[in-house]
C-alpha cells in the first residue's frame, strides 16, 4: 500500500496538488507513480510562464524503464519548478510528497479541486488497477 498524505488532492493520472500559503498549488507525483516507474533518471521541466488547462500534459519523467507525461491537476501559470531534480531526480523517488514536488502553477480557478480525489477514492482506484 502506497503513503497517502489525506492533506492532498489526487488526480487519476497520479498526480498530487495542495495550495501553499501563497496561494499556488504545489504538485508532484503519488508514492504509487514513482514506484510503478522505478529509478528517474531525468526531468523535462514545463516552461515558465505557461499557461496550462487542468488535465493537459506538462511535462515529463523519465525512468529506467520508461518515459512518463505528467498533467496539469489544476488550469493555471505555471510559475516555478523544482531546480534541484536537475541533478537529482531521484529525489522524486525518495521523497515524492516533499522534496520531490515537480512545478508550481497559480490557479485560475481553485474550484477545480472538486474534480480531483481525496486520499481514500485515490487508494480505491489504484488498489483497482
Amino acid at each position: 500500500m502506497s503513503v497517502l498524505p489525506n492533506h492532498l488532492k489526487y488526480a487519476d493520472s497520479h498526480e498530487w496538488v495542495y495550495i501553499d500559503e501563497d496561494g499556488l498549488a504545489v504538485v508532484g507525483i503519488t508514492d504509487f507513480a514513482q514506484e510503478a516507474l522505478g529509478e528517474l533518471m531525468s526531468v523535462t521541466f514545463p516552461e515558465l510562464g505557461s499557461d496550462v488547462a487542468q488535465g493537459e500534459e506538462v511535462m515529463s519523467l523519465e525512468s529506467v524503464k520508461s518515459a512518463s507525461d505528467i498533467f496539469a491537476p489544476l488550469s493555471g501559470e505555471i510559475v516555478a519548478y523544482n531546480e534541484a531534480l536537475e541533478d537529482e531526480p531521484e529525489l522524486i523517488n525518495d521523497e515524492p510528497y516533499d522534496g520531490g514536488w515537480l512545478f508550481k502553477i497559480q490557479p485560475h480557478d481553485e474550484s477545480e479541486l472538486d474534480n480531483l480525489l481525496s486520499d481514500e477514492d485515490y487508494q480505491a482506484q489504484i488498489d483497482a488497477e
